[in-house]
């Protein structure tokens, strides 16, 4: 879908869909739908007027012009209550727009940027959102499909048009913006919803190394048992594929922020098995590691002035006879040592070494995103992502971050008691506390005390990352999430 800006009166402009908006309560069309509006002899009017339009949030109502405007048809679509109006609902009206162009076959559509001036949204911040929801809300995975699928249309056009040529600048910036983030969370998306045999640690990095603008380095085995990567590589004991611990470095300068992702690329439960019902989702337990690979690729394509390192620690956990075995005790690159109460907590000895890793480093800041913790879907659902960290400030600025991007985020707590649960006998401290209790508080501990006296945050994407049917702008599969909150974060 190829979008642009352009300069003019939407009455005017010929397309096969115009796109135009109304809010819940409204009995008469504002603006640019007025305008329409009064071309149509009152079309719109008269559907508000007998409740066919009602301007619920993501509602549409399609319009003939017979002739009347340049358009073939115009599309209707509801923004919600006003006073609960904010950029989100941009997106999921937006992409309900698209939704109805797809289904309409239309080629060309043209859309005035919903919001931009309302509640103090910035012209430039309603047509990044729009863009982002139609082009996310137009994402659909084909995977490996073979047949054709009939059903699948691709618009091949679509317009913002604004009146004020003044605008102009600011929604072309805002375009950008939008497309570069849509595109890598689209491509986070296709990683997690990929198979677990064609997504692995070498793809993974093989994928690194075509991002524009970075320098990336892939230690291996051999490596990462001389530096003492213990609880990183003990995981992939059990697998055949080989583990790959990647390092995407962007910017001129030493990095001040780390990003860290979970790249468990497949998740059996090691010895600790997982239950077979519905094991195959377990491909998506890399997907921390996805956000974190196409953050870093949106970041240099916005050409963000922050100097940044994505670390990748990725894996299968697989049972095997050379596999790690619950009662074992590993070491770290931290120096700490870790008694294995389960094989199934793997997430977080993993990212025990990236967080090492990047303190290694000497960043300011380390942000971690994974599908930590079944815990956290019985507390959040797939509504929210769970949050804590040991700095407030940087907990604050990505749930703000998470705010403006549509990705909710829930502090939950990180209490002193709590570590009582994973304290050892005979090693530092156990990998999980066995007990079924505060699950994700208990591995934001775990992570906690690798992250040491560095300012950091922890993101349990759990419950989030991947929806079992459609939401808003979201279909079903994989959602990409954090990828727009961590990048709003860096770029602001």
């Amino acid at each position: 879908m190829k979008i642009k800006s352009n300069a003019g009166s939407i009455v005017n402009f010929k397309c096969d869909l115009l796109v135009v908006n109304t809010f819940e309560e409204v009995k008469k069309p504002g603006g640019a739908a007025a305008a329409v509006d009064k071309k149509l002899n009152s079309a719109i009017v008269n559907l508000i007027k007998s409740g066919e339009i009602r301007g619920k949030l993501g509602e549409v109502n399609l319009i003939h012009c017979q002739g009347k405007i340049p358009a073939t048809q115009v599309l209707v679509v509801g923004l919600g209550k006003s006073s609960e109006f904010e950029l989100d609902k941009v997106r999921v009206a937006a992409a309900a727009a698209v939704a109805e162009a797809k289904r309409i076959k239309a080629k060309k559509v043209a859309t005035i940027i919903h919001g931009a001036g309302v509640g103090g949204l910035a012209v430039n911040e309603a047509a990044q959102a729009l863009v982002e929801g139609s082009l996310i809300g137009a994402y659909k995975y084909r995977g490996f499909v073979t047949e054709k699928d009939d059903s699948f249309f691709a618009l091949e056009e679509l317009s913002l048009v604004e009146l004020d040529k003044r605008k102009i600048k600011q929604i072309k910036a805002g375009i950008k913006i939008g497309e570069i983030i849509s595109e890598s969370v689209n491509n986070a998306r296709d990683l997690v919803n990929a198979p677990a045999n064609r997504v692995t640690p070498s793809y993974l990095a093989a994928r690194a190394k075509k991002i524009p603008g970075v320098s990336v380095k892939v230690i291996g085995l051999a490596e990462a048992r001389k530096l003492g990567m213990e609880a990183y590589y003990s995981v992939s004991k059990g697998s055949k594929e080989p583990a790959k611990f990647i390092i995407i470095k962007y910017g001129q300068g030493k990095p001040e922020i780390a990003l860290i992702g979970k790249g468990i690329t497949f998740d059996a439960g090691g010895i600790s098995l997982k239950p077979s019902r519905n094991l195959w989702e377990m491909k998506i337990d890399m997907a921390g590691a996805a956000a974190v690979l196409e953050t870093m690729r949106a970041i240099s394509k916005l050409k963000a002035r922050k100097n940044v390192v994505g670390i990748l620690p990725c894996a299968e956990n697989m049972p095997d006879g050379e596999a790690q075995k619950p009662g074992d005790v590993v070491g770290s690159l931290a120096g700490k040592t870790i008694e294995i109460i389960s094989t199934d907590a793997e997430g977080r000895m993993v990212l025990a070494d990236g967080i090492a890793y990047a303190n290694r480093l000497k960043v300011k800041k380390i942000i971690d995103v994974a599908t930590l913790t079944g815990a956290c879907i019985s507390a959040l659902g797939d509504a929210a992502s769970g949050i804590m960290g040991n700095n407030q400030e940087l907990v604050d600025q990505l749930v703000a971050a998470g705010k403006r991007s549509g990705e909710k985020l829930w502090q939950l707590p990180l209490f002193e008691e709590y570590k009582e649960y994973s304290k050892s006998k005979i090693a530092d401290i156990r990998n999980t506390s066995g007990q079924g209790k505060a699950g994700p508080s208990i591995g934001g501990l775990f992570l906690q005390l690798f992250a040491e006296d560095t300012s950091w945050a922890h993101i349990d994407i759990a419950g989030t990352a991947f929806l079992d049917k459609k939401r808003g702008y979201l279909s079903d599969g994989a959602t990409g999430v954090m990828v727009r909150t961590i990048v709003e974060l860096l770029k602001s």
